[in-house]
């Protein structure tokens, strides 16, 4: 339909309706988790008992009560995401950035095929490749302890193969972020810069990655929350050091509290303070 043209009404109300529902259904969950963060009741859900903060700043024990900025395992779990995320994050913009000038900037022999092989993590449940990765290293592990007597501990469960495995997949994300950008770069402004005496250190730094400051940026932000908040295949990767999505996990079986709801409620604030500072650098670049 031409959007120009006169729509009936019942379409209209139709659209007003579609829209409601849709983002009831995507932020009315999120906003009851972040009202009952400030329930006064041991439990996290209706009815409402009063307002309170004990979930963020109690630190009374025997009151049964520990918030969230007293509960030093909780705080643990949360920086061991924020390391984690970090390492995931570095590594991959660095291979994305990497693959992506593979992809783009080389021509060889079976360079279809490496382009979709690397999107195959994509498409492998994240348990699966957990419990893949898992049983790959943790033979490597073993195999040279058998035959060498070398301790590779960052086969074993723990940190470093958390990492290992949220990279195997998130590098792919990073990798289609930068690839997309990449291809629309005018590379006649490398040759002229060439021309005129430039080294490839200088029309590195000065042309083509000012050019992709925004796809790294943005495959930063992308790698560093999809770490943070992955799950299935942490959980078949982790040691003794429980990231926080795995902390919740086992608070959850211990039974939910509102200490759950006041930590989703202080991620959901920090996303979207991220998410508003790199839109206001988008907007400061482009108001240049």
């Amino acid at each position: 339909m031409i959007p120009s043209l006169p729509r009936p009404l019942w379409l209209r109300a139709g659209t007003v309706f579609y829209a409601l529902a849709f983002f009831a259904f995507l932020f009315l969950p999120l906003l009851v988790v972040a009202v009952f963060a400030f329930n006064d009741a041991p439990y996290p859900a209706p009815p409402w008992r009063g307002f309170t903060l004990d979930w963020f700043l109690s630190g009374a024990p025997s009151s049964g009560r520990r918030g969230l900025f007293a509960d030093p395992a909780m705080l643990g779990s949360l920086w061991t995401s924020v390391v984690v995320a970090g390492w995931v994050t570095l590594l991959s913009v660095l291979v994305g950035t990497s693959n992506a000038f593979l992809i783009e900037r080389t021509q060889f022999r079976g360079k279809q095929a490496l382009s979709l092989l690397m999107l195959a993590p994509l498409v492998i449940p994240g348990v699966i490749l957990g419990i893949s990765i898992l049983a790959f290293a943790s033979r490597v592990a073993n195999l040279a302890d058998d035959l060498w007597g070398l301790e590779l501990d960052f086969l074993r469960p723990g940190l470093p193969l958390v990492v290992l495995g949220q990279f195997s997949y998130i590098v792919s994300i990073a990798t289609l972020t930068i690839t997309a950008r990449l291809k629309r770069f005018d590379r006649t402004l490398e040759d002229a810069a060439y021309n005129l005496g430039a080294s490839r250190a200088a029309v590195f730094t000065t042309i083509t990655l000012p050019y992709l400051q925004p796809a790294l940026i943005g495959a930063a932000a992308i790698s560093f929350l999809m770490s943070f908040e992955n799950f299935n295949t942490t959980l078949m990767l982790v040691g003794s050091d429980a990231p926080l999505t795995v902390m919740m996990y086992g608070r959850m079986r211990e039974g939910a509290t509102p200490v759950l709801n006041a930590v989703s409620l202080f991620l959901m604030v920090a996303s979207a303070l991220l998410a508003l500072t790199l839109l206001r650098g988008d907007k400061a670049k482009a108001s240049r």
